[in-house]
């Protein structure tokens, strides 16, 4: 086929959309096929979209097929994924006998026309002798009826559509209480609901469905515009969140909700005279995408070579100029609206003219050539790993490759250089929350400020005094820290070269990243010979050495400078195979700049981590719970004096080493906090506890004033976001940026693309009342694979190169929780996969050319969930990359929250979600992993559950959900110091404030020494108890003083039992140690189910801590069998 007459990918996705419609509705006017003949009953061949006569018996009006596969699977619980399912559905349900549309009129309207179309199918009579499959012709029909309201206030009617054999159109009118005209409606303001109802007499079993109605239709006008359905919550509310958002939404209009159907609204200049139903809605949410400013240099080589600040000025002062501007222009533009609106928007512009002022600050500050020179470095870097990077991505050679910023992120560094370069600033203290839309490049603005971040510490600190951790980076998932580390890793090697050239400037202590995770992503222990543990580094990579198709001994599978993959002569375990104390990693291409002696800077162990002390360091959130389990965790906040050659020591390895110059390093300078949003809830809520460790830890004296470290996060999905910071850091001041504008589309940074600019994300929602969930999946999902097939094949298939096609090859299911998605997995081996090597012959009768083709899948899915060990998830990672006309491409990926941030894969295009997901947050986030390109469009199905009252909801109002879907992103919940959350981390965060703080308390049998040293450890008492009073809602109230009085008094009884219990053991000639580390001296520090507990006193129960921040432990399957060893299925068989 001629690549010119290929179609585009929006031509494909529409032509996927339009076989959902004819095979799970049927026919319509724009689609044809009206009078279609079926060679089966209508009620078998579609799966929604018709109405069975009310008077049915039970019956006829339940779906034979109903079988709910997906309510009765199993549920391996898991930590990366939200276990807790939302109760299910009764399960007897029948199909629907009604569906309609409520709507609002304007005083005086007293007619409506309401056009009610449906198609009839009738049973096409066998001529003598003939036989084969009963067949069912399709006979249109379309009736326009008027509604004659009068001037009546209140009221019902019932209108009979005529020739139709009982269906008819029954309506109900109440006039709106005055109460609710102070909302905005307009006075005399009528809410009327208009239902479809089949009436028809039910017929015989084998002609039932000559007495149903199918793809039933419902379109009501009007002479005048129906009034827009006003929300009362924004209206009303004094959230600051809910007044942005009334500014920002107020020319979003919502004219109709359905019942057991969707609307449609057609809107022209703001009016809306046509509603109709919609059994399959769409909506599309447009592109936000970052603003082009014009007049300022973009270009990282360019600003790598600024000659001073003058220039600095010239090149870059363009921002300030442009954006003060925009900020007049929208000061006239608010100024018609309502008083309360104007408030707010004025509120934002001030806003916006101090991130304006913040702007300049930062560009006046690249005048001093220190500031100027860490500006150029880490331009330098920054171009370095990122012609690299999109080289490897585009395909391109390196020198084609012109990296550059967007405008939003070099803004977003420019305002935080103060922050950084004087840690006494007001700046310092302000948290900065970069927030714009999954795939817009905030990891780029992050990794450019930390890059000016790493070389300012090197030209500020001579020598040895400017190692240590500078930049911490932390996520709450496995996935975002695999997925960052290749890039970030990138930029550290950019760095390293950039110091190997100039080492007298940039220090001799190499730039080095680091991945501190869990054992799941990544070795926490070399190992040695002799030793069992089969995750060491050691059994890793002698297993990698013997055979490279085992997982790689870090959680990275290819050098993250030239991109060739690792092979056995990648790793080096030093001094000794059998006695390892290191890991080092090289590159395999001669010609990389990492291979023949020079490392790549990675450390992926937990051993050489603490002891070299990366500069950057990645890390989950979880893994700060060994802060009272491990000494060495007290060197990532500059707690070491000694060094050599290998590294760095505290108190916990106190002979080794020369004595460093300083008594200590420095502190991180710099806290990168990714996908703020998920840092909520259970886990949000314990993060925030051990943040009083980590935060005072960090803490240091500058010029006599206490400096913390800056604090930066980020976020596709925030609300309240001042709250969860101030519970989470004990931050007062929170500045979002890009800062909103008063139109929602334009904020001067990042500007909201209509469709026609770019192509927008698509959404389509499918329910289908009294139909099981398993058939609805199985249905969307045959439809989608075969008719995609089909686009495929006739787009040249595996012949054409950049198939149109391709994007949507990969269907990629999301499911709330292991449960359902373990049902999905059994129906997709069996079922799907089995129908779809015939499908291409489901056709009409008559039909020569159906609307699927045959397909055939893989077995097993690719699945992605916490179940799924590290190297899995990397490896189905490089698999949804690849083609579909590649050997190892992937059919269906199934997935639960785990993909919801961290998974950048622009070739995806299609996902299913089996229900609504459990918040809107995370909706948006993961339905954003589709259709990241704009030459791919995404298509997001997302099964609705009817029968669940959340669902149901946004079926009947699909559209208007998505076109203002982050204006309903829930707040979060974080309380770091609620009864449960001191139960479970007070004595955990205590003890990490006491040995990490206190230099005598920190080696592994530190923990006897609180003989002598209690009076010293008051301070880890009073920060704790003052952190509990800042961080209350309230911190003026009473209820929050007496926190501060209870919080302190349990400090006080936890140090006095520990003192109790050490005082015990040293009487007896023992010791006491945190952990079972050296000999067998008693243990302070328990994890919660440790049955060690049940032989000791009471007073060691208050020690235990768990060794995650989650609630949940790895989870065991457990099988009920019968008396006779039979396994038992589900619950109907055990009751």
């Amino acid at each position: 086929m001629n690549k010119e007459t290929h179609p585009e990918a929006t031509q494909v996705r529409q032509s996927l959309l339009e076989a959902l419609q004819l095979d799970l509705i049927g026919p319509s006017d724009s689609l044809g096929n009206t009078r279609e003949v079926l060679p089966q009953t209508p009620s078998r061949w579609y799966l929604t979209g018709f109405l069975v006569p009310l008077d049915a018996d039970e019956e006829q009006r339940s779906d034979p097929t109903s079988n709910d596969e997906l309510d009765q699977a199993a549920e391996p619980a898991g930590l990366d994924d939200d276990e807790t399912p939302e109760k299910p559905a009764a399960r007897r349900s029948y199909l629907p006998s009604s569906m309609g549309i409520s709507l609002l009129l304007p005083a005086g309207t007293d007619q409506l026309d309401a056009t009610v179309a449906y198609g009839e199918y009738l049973r096409v009579e066998h001529e003598e002798g003939e036989t084969g499959p009963q067949q069912w012709r399709r006979v249109p029909h379309s009736q326009t009826v008027l509604v004659d309201l009068g001037n009546k206030t209140t009221g019902n009617g019932v209108v009979p559509i005529p020739a139709s054999r009982g269906v008819e159109l029954v309506w109900s009118l109440r006039t709106v209480p005055d109460h609710e005209i102070d909302g905005g409606l307009p006075k005399g303001t009528r809410s009327l609901s208009l239902f479809v109802v089949n009436r028809r007499k039910p017929m015989s079993d084998e002609l039932q469905d000559e007495g149903s109605i199918f793809q039933v239709s419902l379109e009501v006008r009007s002479n005048v515009s129906f009034v827009a359905r006003p929300n009362l919550h924004s209206l009303q509310s004094d959230d600051w969140d809910e007044c942005v958002a009334d500014v920002q939404y107020r020319n979003a209009f919502e004219f109709a909700v359905g019942h057991s159907v969707s609307t449609e609204s057609v809107v022209e200049n703001g009016e809306c005279r046509v509603v109709r139903s919609c059994w399959l809605p769409t909506a599309e949410v447009e592109k936000v995408a970052p603003s082009k400013i014009p007049g300022i240099t973009l270009e990282m080589e360019a600003l790598a070579i600024l000659r001073d600040g003058a220039d600095a000025q010239e090149q870059l002062g363009g921002f300030v100029t442009n954006y003060k501007t925009w900020i007049d222009k929208q000061k006239a533009s608010v100024s018609s609206l309502s008083a309360r609106r104007q408030v707010t928007a004025n509120e934002l512009l001030h806003r916006a003219n101090i991130a304006a002022n913040r702007i300049q600050s930062g560009i006046d500050l690249l005048g001093d050539s220190k500031y100027l020179e860490a500006f150029r470095i880490a331009n330098r870097a920054m171009a370095a790993q990122g012609r690299r990077r999109l080289a490897q991505q585009l395909g391109k050679p390196p020198g084609e490759i012109i990296p550059a910023w967007r405008p939003f992120q070099l803004a977003f560094i420019l305002m935080n250089l103060k922050g950084i370069a004087e840690p006494t600033s007001n700046d310092r203290g302000l948290v900065d929350l970069l927030f714009f839309p999954t795939g817009g490049g905030k990891t780029e603005a992050y990794l450019g400020l930390a890059a000016f971040t790493l070389v300012l510490r090197r030209l500020t600190h001579p020598g040895l005094s400017s190692a240590g951790l500078s930049v911490l980076m932390r996520y709450t998932l496995r996935l975002l820290t695999l997925d960052q580390l290749g890039r970030a890793a990138a930029l550290i090697c950019a760095l390293e070269l950039e110091r190997q050239k100039d080492v007298e400037k940039l220090g001799e202590w190499p730039f080095e990243i680091g991945l501190w995770v869990g054992r799941a992503a990544t070795p926490n222990r070399m190992g040695h010979k002799g030793d069992t543990d089969s995750q060491s580094a050691r059994r890793k990579t002698i297993a990698f050495k013997n055979d490279d198709r085992k997982p790689s001994p870090i959680p990275l599978e290819e050098c993250p400078w030239c991109g060739t993959k690792f092979n056995r002569t990648s790793f080096q375990l030093l001094p000794s195979a059998d006695e390892p104390t290191d890991l080092r990693v090289t590159c395999a291409n001669r010609r990389c700049d990492f291979s023949r002696g020079n490392n790549l800077p990675i450390l992926s162990v937990d051993e050489p981590i603490y002891r070299r002390l990366p500069c950057f360091l990645i890390a989950t959130v979880d893994k700060f719970a060994a802060m009272p389990w491990t000494g060495e965790v007290g060197g990532f906040f500059g707690r070491v004096n000694r060094v050599d050659s290998e590294g760095f020591y505290g108190p916990c390895t106190p002979v080794a080493g020369r004595p460093l110059p300083a008594d200590r390093l420095p502190p991180p300078d710099l806290v990168i906090q990714d996908e703020l949003h998920l840092i909520s809830g259970p886990l949000g809520t314990i993060v925030g506890l051990y943040e009083t460790a980590l935060d005072e830890l960090s803490a240091i004296e500058v010029d006599g004033q206490r400096v913390h470290p800056k604090i930066i996060a980020s976020t596709a999905t925030v609300r309240r976001a001042q709250s969860q910071i101030r519970a989470l850091f004990n931050r007062r001041d929170v500045d979002v940026f890009p800062p909103p504008g008063p139109d929602v589309r334009d904020s001067f940074f990042a500007r909201t693309h209509s469709t026609d600019e770019s192509n927008a994300r698509k959404y389509v929602g499918i329910a289908a009342q009294g139909r099981s969930p398993k058939v609805i999946m199985l249905r969307v999902y045959l439809a989608l694979l075969s008719a995609a097939k089909k686009a495929y094949d006739e787009a040249g298939g595996n012949k054409t190169d950049a198939n149109p096609a391709d994007p949507y090859m990969t269907l990629l299911g999301y499911f709330n929780s292991l449960r359902e998605l373990g049902g999905a997995r059994r129906l997709i081996e069996d079922e799907v996969r089995t129908q779809l090597t015939g499908r291409g012959a489901r056709k009409r009768v008559g039909e020569s050319d159906g609307l699927f083709n045959d397909r055939t899948i893989a077995y097993e899915p690719v699945e992605l969930t916490s179940r799924v060990t590290t190297d899995k998830v990397s490896e189905a990672k490089r698999r949804l990359e690849q083609p579909f006309k590649e050997k190892d491409h992937v059919d269906v990926a199934i997935a639960t929250n785990m993909i919801s941030v961290g998974l950048d894969i622009t070739r995806l295009g299609l996902m299913v979600c089996f229900g609504q997901p459990k918040t809107s947050s995370e909706y948006i986030q993961a339905t954003s992993r589709v259709g990241r390109d704009d030459n791919r469009p995404g298509l997001v199905i997302t099964i609705l559950n009817i029968h669940r009252p959340r669902d149901r909801s946004h079926y009947e109002r699909f559209a208007t959900f998505h076109e203002s879907f982050y204006r309903s992103v829930e707040a979060t919940s974080v309380t770091p110091f609620s009864p449960r959350a001191l139960d479970r981390g007070l004595a955990g965060t205590l003890v990490a404030l006491a040995r990490q703080g206190h230099a005598p308390m920190t080696a592994p049998r530190g923990a006897t020494e609180i003989l002598n040293e209690y009076p010293r450890l008051d301070f880890a008492v009073k920060q704790l108890a003052q952190r509990a009073f800042d961080t209350h809602q309230n911190s003026s109230s009473e209820e929050a003083r007496q926190l501060r009085l209870k919080v302190e008094e349990r400090c006080k009884d936890l140090l006095d039992d520990w003192s109790k219990i050490a005082k015990e053991l040293y009487d007896a000639g023992g010791a006491l140690q945190y952990q079972t580390e050296v000999g067998s001296a008693q243990r302070l520090l328990y994890e919660f189910l440790n049955p060690e507990l049940k032989n000791l006193p009471p007073r060691h129960k208050k020690f235990r801590a768990n060794r995650s921040m989650r609630d949940v432990e790895p989870s065991v399957n457990l099988w009920l069998k019968t008396i006779d060893g039979i396994e038992i299925e589900s619950e109907e068989e055990s009751s």
